[in-house]
């Protein structure tokens, strides 16, 4: 693993976990962290992605640590707890950023096989994430930990049935870490990052003109905002705000 930044920024010598971060939100906030002098350990399942943003890490002056790991295997995740123990000693920034939309499309017609993918990518796997790497936020003088939720888990929608149970599931889960967290140093909320260009949002919105939506690198202010030790915000939702 690469050394820790000593760059100056918001983030100078932390050290932050970033998933699904080989693409859209989640590179958007790496290169974001990295600028601001963060060592960002980015998680995704292709490394040719991970590749290339390490390479825009790099050009930025900042400094990465890859981790091409599928969050489906949960005992991969037990893994890079113990790695980042050895390497680190403690873990500044956690972003659970990495989801699936599953298929839109009426409740009782869901496949068991795509359900399961989805709770397991968009609710076991940050359960298993806090698993492993709570001792970890707990060990930084100000972790912080941030999880990507969406408009979806908030009241019933029609065909959205997966993924909005799944997103629900999510912000109960970060609900409970945060009131069991809230009197330590950790710092732990919800993200909702509003219509943003990505790969998902186009699934969802086939029709939908991408130019008319954000890009990713501007609504990264709210993860800094969040990531940086002075946050005094737990358990809150932040709704992310276009720059």
């Amino acid at each position: 693993m690469a050394e820790v930044s000593e760059r100056t920024g918001v983030l100078s010598g932390r050290v932050a976990v970033i998933t699904g971060a080989s693409r859209g939100i989640g590179a958007a906030v790496a290169k974001r962290f990295a600028a601001e002098g963060a060592h960002v350990v980015l998680v995704a399942r292709t490394s040719a992605g991970l590749e290339e943003l390490d390479d825009a890490v790099r050009a930025l002056g900042g400094s990465a640590t890859l981790v091409p790991l599928d969050l489906t295997d949960f005992d991969a995740i037990d893994r890079l707890g113990g790695a980042l123990y050895e390497r680190f000693k403690h873990l500044d920034i956690l972003v659970g950023n990495a989801g699936l939309l599953g298929t839109l499309t009426p409740i009782a017609q869901v496949k068991p096989k795509e359900w399961q993918q989805v709770l397991d990518v968009n609710l076991t796997a940050n359960w298993r994430l806090i698993r492993s790497l709570d001792p970890l936020l707990r060990a930084s003088d100000a972790g912080r930990a941030i999880f990507v939720t969406s408009g979806a888990a908030r009241g019933p929608r029609a065909y959205w049935g997966t993924y909005a149970v799944s997103k629900a599931a999510l912000e109960m889960l970060v609900g409970i870490y945060a009131a069991e967290t809230a009197k330590t140093k950790v710092r732990v909320n919800l993200l909702d990052p509003g219509r943003v260009r990505t790969g998902m949002r186009a699934k969802a919105y086939p029709g939908e003109n991408p130019e008319t939506l954000p890009h990713p690198d501007q609504i990264t202010d709210a993860f800094l905002a969040l990531a940086d030790a002075a946050c005094t915000k737990h358990g809150e939702t932040v709704f992310a705000q276009v720059r």
